[in-house]
């Protein structure tokens, strides 16, 4: 072995329902993709398919969710709305940033969540909705 280290760059993911091409950029100023609330400061991204496919699955709006390859044009910081209320330790590596996501590409052919999965994460998002724990900490 010549001890020579191969460096693989993260992938960034995010999921959505907006209709996006290479080089758009996902900027702060939209609104959430699953409370309706106002614009937000944000823009939010995961290190992990998983998380982006919950984020097309779950986008408000209208079409096909859709999951695009996105690069921060910033720096990123942990996502306090997942690490910090569910995931500790933040396994889903989901982040969010003040600057612009830049769109690389879009991930086509992914596979969604079984039925009852989605519908019992939409019952739970509905239950945080009709209590007023559905806040996005911004």
């Amino acid at each position: 072995m010549s001890g020579a280290v191969t460096v693989f760059a993260r992938q960034y993911f995010h999921g959505t329902k907006a209709d996006l091409r290479p080089g758009d950029l996902v900027a702060v100023g939209n609104p959430s993709n699953f409370t309706g609330a106002a614009a937000l400061s944000w823009v939010y991204c995961a290190g992990t398919l998983d998380a982006a496919i919950w984020g097309a699955e779950l986008a408000l709006g209208e079409g096909p969710g859709r999951i695009y390859v996105v690069e921060p044009t910033g720096d990123l910081v942990d996502d306090p709305n997942v690490t910090d209320k569910k995931f500790p330790g933040n396994p889903t590596l989901s982040y969010r940033s003040r600057t612009p996501l830049r769109v690389v590409g879009e991930v086509v052919g992914w596979q969604g969540h079984a039925p009852e999965a989605l519908q019992a994460m939409r019952d739970g998002l509905a239950r945080l909705r009709a209590t007023g724990g559905d806040v996005i900490i911004d």
